[in-house]
């Protein structure tokens, strides 16, 4: 599902207004098209600040393989400001992200509570058919857009082979045309500056290609 420019300025307004958890969780689900298990089991130990990267372990995808991606640098920023509020419910190493709830306080937060968050924020917004795994074939998409090789593409997702990379790209004919005739490095930043709140340049990925 790719929802249109006005359909996604919904959702990401109504996300604007969610506490920095949720937040970061939405930047790097689009940022890195992340799966919902790989997003929620993320340990602290998986992120890289100094070169912006995560380690998707092996153990939590669904290939089984493991892989590094980048995020960008207004998602950097979000993280930086999530860890220190992460800091004041539990300063243990471990899962990254943590529930909030009286019930729960400083548990792992489960697929379950992240898939009722994105439901919610979906409702607001009235994109009903927005979900957890919206984020990765959003992403995904834009990476055909800004000029990606399939390939890289893949290797990206963590997909075993092209053809199930082909099944999240959505790309019409004029998106084929725009891809020929211009670059698409603005629709990635503008999507996560709307969603941090923070207004950075394209920035250039370990790959060497502008996202």
């Amino acid at each position: 599902m790719d929802p249109h420019r006005a359909a996604w300025r919904n959702v990401l307004a109504v996300a604007a207004e969610e506490p920095i958890r949720n937040r970061v969780m939405l930047a790097l689900a689009y940022d890195a098209a992340l799966r919902r298990e790989e997003l929620c089991l993320l340990r602290t130990d998986d992120l890289d600040p100094a070169h912006r990267t995560l380690r998707i372990r092996a153990e939590t995808t669904k290939n089984r393989l493991e892989r590094v991606v980048p995020y960008s640098a207004a998602t950097g920023v979000l993280l930086s400001r999530y860890l220190a509020h992460r800091a004041r419910i539990s300063r243990a190493r471990g899962p990254l992200f943590l529930s909030e709830s009286r019930r729960n306080h400083a548990q792992p937060l489960s697929l379950w509570t992240w898939s009722k968050v994105v439901r919610r924020i979906a409702l607001a917004a009235e994109v009903p058919q927005f979900s957890t795994h919206t984020t990765r074939h959003l992403c995904l998409t834009d990476l055909a857009r800004m000029g990606w090789e399939l390939h890289a593409i893949a290797t990206f997702a963590g997909h075993r082979h092209t053809d199930s990379t082909l099944q999240y790209i959505h790309l019409s004919g004029r998106d084929l045309a725009d891809k020929l005739s211009r670059g698409m490095e603005h629709i990635h930043a503008w999507r996560i500056a709307m969603l941090t709140g923070i207004d950075t340049p394209a920035v250039t990925t370990t790959t060497g290609t502008s996202r």
